[in-house]
């Protein structure tokens, strides 16, 4: 069972987390994009752009789990009828959570899930792993992402976008509109 297999087995449970929102991530962003990922990691994980940045720089660290479980658990929160559920419950913990992962995410041994858990699944069973991750991520990665090529390349592209030509004479022409 390799970790590719468990990605595709993971995105088959949860097709939401490639994009972060279920649909096509759009890669024209406004200033608003990498400046609302700096002032938090929760702004960050809420854009499917900055999830998509994210993930790039996390694979890049070697703990792009981290990411993948957290997005797992927000969707698994919204999962409805309980067979769904235990699914979804067993793919997250043989996915990430057992001695035997292929993405194991680095979580305090006490705190682990045991199997027995899964045949009663309840939407907020990984919340206390998942927070464990989010706080690990927050203190840790995040700060280097802002700091890494991937986040200031794009936020440059962004910056460029917003001094460009077009995007001048289209604020142009909404300020001629909006002043008449």
């Amino acid at each position: 069972f390799s970790k590719d297999d468990a990605f595709f087995l993971l995105f088959s449970f949860f097709p939401e987390i490639n994009d972060g929102e279920g649909h096509a991530s759009s890669s024209h962003q406004t200033l608003k994009g990498t400046s609302k990922w700096a002032t938090s990691l929760e702004n960050l994980l809420e854009d499917p752009e900055g999830v998509k940045r994210f993930r790039e720089f996390l694979k890049k660290e070697f703990s792009e789990e981290n990411v993948l479980f957290w997005l797992a658990c927000e969707e698994f929160k919204k999962t409805q009828g309980k067979k769904q559920m235990q699914e979804k419950a067993k793919e997250i913990y043989m996915t990430f959570l057992s001695s035997k992962a292929s993405s194991q995410v680095n979580v305090e041994g006490q705190s682990r899930l045991s199997e027995t858990i899964l045949e009663t699944p309840h939407p907020l069973m990984f919340q206390k792993l998942q927070d464990q991750i989010f706080n690990l991520m927050k203190y840790d990665s995040y700060s280097r992402f802002l700091k890494s090529d991937i986040f200031l390349n794009h936020k440059k592209s962004e910056e460029q976008e917003e001094t460009s030509p077009e995007a001048q004479t289209a604020a142009k022409r909404a300020s001629r509109i909006y002043n008449t």
